[in-house]
């Protein structure tokens, strides 16, 4: 895939699923934001939360688009295994960066039913990465992805980036 059409691809799915994910449900769930805001502390970390995931987010978009010269989505695929910048760190910074901003809209907001959705959610990207996204990068990308897969977490991010041998 060409760098051009691989950003556009990336682009959209961003706006189509983490956008979906972590823009429309939250805010349908919370009355669309006009519920009052929680205690000041929450609203602080929440904000952390958001805004720092936020930037991961789109770091780990990058990567696919730039590294992998593909999209996170299933129809178009990286052509490369991406490891590389927050890759080295974690397996999953997309899924942990969605429940991250997820986590901290139900800090902002204080809601319950934000913070149930976000488990439930949780729930939903395990499955689908030991059920489906382990298995096809086993497949596509053999023992580099197993190599990978054997030292950098999926979800708890190593403190040192890991390095290929």
């Amino acid at each position: 895939m060409r760098t051009f059409s691989a950003i556009a691809g990336s682009a959209l799915f961003l706006v189509v699923a983490p956008g979906v994910v972590t823009g429309l449900l939250p805010w349908l769930l919370t009355d669309h934001y006009h519920k009052p805001l929680s205690l000041p502390g929450f609203v602080a970390a929440g904000s952390i939360l958001v805004i720092g995931a936020a930037a991961i987010l789109l770091h780990a978009f990058a990567r696919f688009a730039l590294e992998g010269l593909g999209t996170p989505a299933p129809v178009a695929p990286t052509e490369k295994l991406v490891v590389g910048g927050i890759y080295r760190h974690v397996r999953n910074p997309m899924y942990v960066a969605v429940l991250a901003i997820i986590l901290g809209q139900a800090l902002i907001f204080s809601s319950w039913a934000v913070l149930v959705y976000g488990l439930i959610a949780a729930a939903a990207m395990i499955s689908f990465v030991k059920l489906y996204e382990e298995p096809t990068l086993a497949s596509r990308y053999g023992e580099e992805y197993e190599i990978y897969r054997r030292a950098v977490p999926g979800w708890l991010p190593r403190l040192t980036p890991w390095r290929r041998q």
